[in-house]
């Protein structure tokens, strides 16, 4: 069956018996899909259906309007993930402070029991829920006794030679800070991507022989790469199959640029882009950001970037 979307959980019609997993799944990266493949595994095998509960929003955001979340996945991009995997319904909850007061018994009790008809619960290695985040997951097996829920634990996800954790907070650091679009891609088992709309620009790239798409992010809060020059696969909106391209995120320091620009060269392609919306998939990091002495030195080196994206894409 195709997957179900739940938005208003006060309009739901009656459920089939569900076994579910709450949490943000920010990235939904290999840990997240390790506990949602286990999830659905289990489901299965007690003839119940798989159910993913997620939130609207990052918590955070309903206590500090002025936090701006660094996301990994857009709703979309978690929506179009979720349903690859094969979930069977997302319930997209709606996080109010009615929500974000509710002790964790009171969410299994008015949730996930009367609401939504849990019957198995499955929490991840790492996961709390409920007012303050206070209860672990003793509380919930008690609970859940009560309840009539059934509740086990998942189990984390490690990389053999990786030397970071799988987790949200891991993979930001590894993007923000160092643009290691690669080990990122590890942790969470494709490509990082950004999609965006593609605006008008100042037109120096086209000067220099490498005409650029500069490309606005749908989404304001969705994480950026740190600055540099990176090997990219860019898709259209109208489909067809992924080109070759590669990217500069950054300020122009050669041109005195001011404000942070998205600027993509697609390797050998001389389309109009302008009002097309396109995704990005980030495959290498080719080198940082920085200040040439002249227009020609910098040429000089797009043309040795160029050259070291087709080779990764060789490779690939």
């Amino acid at each position: 069956m195709l997957m179900e979307i739940i938005r208003d959980i006060e309009k739901v019609r009656m459920l089939p018996q569900c076994a579910a997993t709450v949490g943000v799944f920010d990235g939904v990266h290999a840990g997240h899909q390790s506990v949602i493949k286990r999830l659905i595994s289990n489901a299965r095998f007690a003839h119940r259906a798989s159910m993913v509960i997620t939130f609207d929003r990052q918590p955070r955001q309903l206590f500090n309007p002025d936090f701006r979340p660094q996301l990994l996945t857009t709703q979309a991009e978690k929506e179009r993930e979720m349903e690859r995997l094969g979930v069977d319904f997302l319930v997209v909850l709606s996080f109010t402070k009615e929500i974000a007061s509710l002790s964790a018994r009171d969410f299994m009790a008015q949730i996930l029991k009367e609401k939504l008809n849990v019957k198995d619960l499955q929490v991840g290695y790492d996961n709390r829920f409920g007012r303050d985040r206070t209860e672990g997951f003793d509380d919930y097996v008690r609970y859940g006794r009560e309840l009539g829920i059934n509740v086990y634990q998942g189990i984390g996800v490690s990389f053999r030679d990786c030397p970071v954790s799988v987790c949200s907070s891991s993979i930001r650091n590894l993007l923000a800070d160092d643009g290691d679009v690669e080990t990122a891609a590890v942790l969470l088992e494709r490509p990082y991507q950004l999609s965006g709309k593609v605006m008008p620009g100042e037109h120096i790239g086209h000067q220099l022989g490498f005409p650029t798409a500069n490309m606005e992010p749908d989404d304001p809060f969705k994480l950026i790469p740190a600055s540099g020059v990176y090997a990219v696969a860019v898709q259209m909106c109208s489909g067809g199959e992924a080109l070759p391209a590669m990217m500069n995120i950054g300020t122009r320091p050669t041109f005195d640029g001011q404000g942070r620009t998205l600027e993509v060269n697609i390797l050998g392609y001389d389309g109009d882009l302008y009002g097309q919306t396109i995704t990005i998939a980030f495959v290498a990091r080719l080198r940082e950001e920085r200040r040439f002495d002249s227009p020609e030195a910098l040429v000089r080196q797009l043309e040795e970037d160029r050259e070291r994206a087709l080779k990764v894409f060789e490779e690939e």
